[in-house]
C-alpha cells in the first residue's frame, strides 16, 4: 500500500514540474495538455559582427607573423610521426599544436601508450628508426654492453 501512495505521489510531483498540475487551462481541452509536455525554445538573437567571428576565427595574422610562425616551423620534421608498435600518425591538432619535437619525455601515444622513443620518421613509404636523443639510451648502453663483453673476452684469454 506505501509503494502505491508513493508512486502516486511521484507521479504528481512529476506532473507539477511540467505545469500541468496548478494550471487551470491543462484540465480545460486535450490541446492545452499537450503544449504543457512540448519544449519551449527560446530564440536569441546574435548580431553577426567582426568581433563574434573573431572570437571563432581569432584575428588575421600580419606578414611578420606568419614569417615568424613559418621560421619557426622550418625547424621542425615537415613530415609524418609514426607510431612503431600501432601505426598512429602523429597529429600536431590533436596535441595542443605542439610540433612533435617540442613533446616532454613523458609523452604517450595516445592509442597504445607507447613511450616516445617508440615513434619513427615516415619517409614517403618507409618508416625509420629515430636519432633524436629518444634512442640515445638503448644505443649507448648497447654499445657499452658490446664493448665490455669484447673486453672481458680479451681478459679472459689472457688471464685463464
Amino acid at each position: 500500500m506505501k509503494s502505491v501512495i508513493s508512486s502516486i505521489l511521484a507521479a504528481a510531483a512529476a506532473l507539477l514540474m511540467c505545469g500541468v498540475i496548478g494550471n487551470a487551462s491543462a484540465f480545460s481541452s486535450p490541446a492545452a495538455s499537450v503544449s504543457a509536455f512540448t519544449p519551449r525554445t527560446h530564440t536569441v538573437s546574435v548580431p553577426r559582427t567582426s568581433s563574434s567571428l573573431q572570437m571563432v576565427f581569432g584575428n588575421k595574422k600580419s606578414a611578420a607573423q606568419k614569417a615568424a610562425e613559418e621560421e619557426r616551423a622550418a625547424k621542425f620534421w615537415q613530415g609524418d610521426w609514426v607510431c612503431k608498435d600501432c601505426g598512429y600518425i602523429y597529429n600536431r591538432a590533436e596535441c595542443a599544436g605542439l610540433y612533435f619535437e617540442e613533446q616532454g619525455a613523458g609523452f604517450r601515444c595516445p592509442q597504445c601508450s607507447g613511450p616516445r622513443r617508440r615513434y619513427a620518421k615516415k619517409v614517403g613509404d618507409v618508416v625509420g628508426t629515430t636519432l633524436d636523443g629518444g634512442d640515445a639510451p638503448i644505443l649507448i648502453f648497447s654499445f657499452g654492453g658490446v664493448a665490455l663483453t669484447i673486453a672481458f673476452g680479451i681478459w679472459a684469454v689472457n688471464n685463464l
